[in-house]
């Protein structure tokens, strides 16, 4: 077991599930975040000094070199859906992830760990698609037994899709169904993930890999829309908007707070989300993943009309209606 493990993007939300999973295996863990005063929810996830935090921009070279120092193994989670904070597509995925890569090997890390994602393309329109196959690709060259997992979309408590549509659900007249709805995803339950990162930091066999990391089941945008809105209560009209008039439209609402949709999202919606036929997955890493059925109910019941005295939900908590 390696003794020390240096996350990057710790503080995200697959990194809180990492960090969580690496501390009940019982691994040290340094968390080097960019903020670690926003990061205090963190250290209360292990013992008393197992989880160190510390500051560090992944795009200074010498501050990653020392979060990387003395580590067994590296985790980066480091990513970005939309460029802010002055940070760009091509600053976090590539250049910072050469920074890592270059840094595990110097500090002589026998194993790192990479999340990528689905529909990684070099050639592909969006800006977040190609940047991430670029990262993956300085990955291996500065560190070639880099272990890269790509995962679909994950949900979870916190996650950034599920709960944005089911709030949207709670005050808008419809729902869009961007493309028509028809785009193909494999949601993945971000506890799954961050079992992958176990045993990939565990199991030497893994290094060097690629895995794809889909849920049990494949969903069009429109079917996921519709479980969402079958777990919040809601009745909502699905509406599509084909892909030009929604890149129209993410031109403003990429300047709202939360940037509720981008131009690029719009183009990486274009491309199903699933795993690829032969690829290694979850079962090649002796996982059986969660459907999103199973995952959605424990945190969309907030949203429904009613809340925590829903009478579906104080069924399910309580065993009676």
């Amino acid at each position: 077991m390696a003794s020390l493990v240096t996350v990057f993007g710790g503080s995200g939300f697959a990194g809180r599930n990492v960090v969580r999973a690496l501390a009940k295996a019982g691994y040290r863990i340094r968390v080097a975040v960019r903020h670690p005063n926003l990061a205090p929810y963190l250290p209360p996830s292990g013992a008393v000094g197992q989880i160190q935090l510390m500051k560090c921009n992944v795009l200074d070279q010498d501050a990653v070199t020392r979060a990387c120092h003395g580590a067994d193994a590296v985790v980066n989670l480091v990513g970005i859906l939309y460029p802010a904070g002055g940070q760009g597509f091509e600053d976090v995925h590539v250049t910072a992830a050469g920074h890592i890569a270059m840094a595990a090997k110097a500090c002589g890390a026998q194993t790192l760990v990479h999340l990528s994602t689905l529909g990684v393309d070099p050639d592909s329109q969006s800006a977040y698609a190609s940047t991430k196959a670029d990262g993956e690709r300085v990955l291996r060259e500065e560190f070639a037994n880099t272990t890269i997992l790509r995962s679909s979309l994950m949900a979870g408590a916190d996650d950034n899709f599920f709960n944005k549509f089911a709030s949207l659900a709670r005050f808008l007249p419809f729902l869009p169904l961007i493309g028509g709805g028809h785009t193909k995803f494999q949601p993945v339950f971000v506890g799954d993930v961050a079992a992958a990162v176990l045993k990939c930091v565990e199991d030497p066999s893994t290094r060097g890999k690629i895995y794809e990391l889909g849920g049990p089941n494949v969903y069009s945008f429109k079917e996921i829309l519709e479980i969402v809105l079958r777990e919040t209560n809601r009745s909502r009209p699905l509406i599509p908007v084909p892909f030009f008039l929604a890149s129209v439209k993410a031109m403003f609402l990429q300047f709202l707070p939360g940037k509720l949709l981008t131009p690029d999202q719009v183009t990486f919606l274009k491309t199903d989300n699933v795993v690829a036929p032969g690829a290694l997955t979850f079962r090649d890493l002796g996982i059986a993943p969660e459907s999103i059925e199973a995952v959605l109910p424990a945190y969309l019941w907030r949203f429904r009309p009613r809340g925590e005295y829903d009478e579906a939900v104080r069924e399910r908590v309580t065993g009676s209606p």
